[in-house]
């Protein structure tokens, strides 16, 4: 007896875009890990149409043109995680968790557009430790920042910026001993 529906597969490559917008929905920060979107014009409507449909909403979780979309808000920015429609939310709530908490330690919790643009390289450095073309590697924060820290010595970031997140790890380390 011949299956109807196709059996799909389970794959590594979850995650086909990472996104973060400004509360008018425009682009800070966006990797797309496939060609699903294939032209920044197709991105950027893309990207405007999921602000749309998401920016009045308090829920987490959207289906937008055929994908799962996971999305966060804090202040005046917007973090979005896109899989395919048959993707594991959780999976993908695990990355939208991972970057945002990675951020907000290396932010010192100061989440907001201005602290990210004078730290985007921290931000892309986060990315990659998280996501690799399309693959989820990371979802602790605690090891992301780390790495981060860590690669600091190759990526000209500000000294202040590699002491505040040494800084921050070793609270974050004394206080899970203290727990």
């Amino acid at each position: 007896k011949k299956m109807d529906s196709p059996i799909l597969e389970p794959s590594l490559y979850t995650v086909k875009a990472v996104l973060i917008l400004d509360n008018d929905g425009d682009r800070l920060y966006a990797k797309y890990y496939d060609d699903t979107y294939p032209t920044v014009k197709e991105q950027k409507a893309f990207e405007k149409n999921i602000f749309n449909k998401t920016h009045r909403t308090d829920s987490e979780i959207a289906l937008l043109e055929g994908l799962t979309v996971v999305y966060k808000s804090n202040i005046d920015l917007f973090f979005y995680v896109i899989g395919s429609s048959h993707e594991n939310e959780l999976m993908l709530m695990a990355v939208l968790n991972c970057l945002f908490d990675s951020l907000s330690q290396m932010l010192r919790k100061n989440v907001e557009r201005r602290a990210l643009l004078e730290n985007m390289e921290g931000l892309f450095l986060a990315v990659d430790e998280i996501v690799d073309g399309g693959v989820i590697l990371e979802s602790d924060p605690q090891q992301v920042v780390h790495r981060v820290a860590l690669r600091g010595d190759d990526v000209p970031l500000t000294e202040q910026t590699v002491t505040q997140v040494l800084q921050s790890a070793k609270e974050q380390i004394k206080w899970s001993l203290l727990r």
